[in-house]
């Protein structure tokens, strides 16, 4: 499921910036090598390699969700592959995909 959702959520973004995200490569991985000062990281951004790693293991357990079911789960998948794009882009997550949020009266 995760894989799955990291490749669909990357390509709906591709979709969206195909020029800027072209190139860009998205994996999948355990764990962060180590613990940054900060704690432990969700995703890894490798702006000079055009690379986007995402960190299944903190991504999926070290959440704050309330509730714990699927929907739950590939909404923090695709919230981690939108922020860390975002970092790559230098754009706000928001700023993404503006019209996916938008309803009409």
């Amino acid at each position: 499921m995760f894989e799955g959702t990291v490749a669909a959520t990357a390509e709906y973004l591709r979709d969206l910036w195909e020029d800027e995200l072209a190139d860009v490569t998205f994996e999948v991985a355990d764990l962060p090598r180590s613990v940054g000062a900060t704690g432990v990281d969700r995703w890894l951004v490798v702006a000079p390699e055009r690379r986007v790693v995402l960190f299944r293991l903190p991504i999926e357990r070290l959440a704050r969700a309330r509730r714990v079911d699927e929907l739950q789960r590939r909404m923090l998948v695709e919230t981690s592959v939108f922020r860390a794009v975002a970092e790559l882009l230098g754009k706000d997550p928001w700023d993404l995909a503006p019209d996916r949020f938008r309803h009409l009266p």
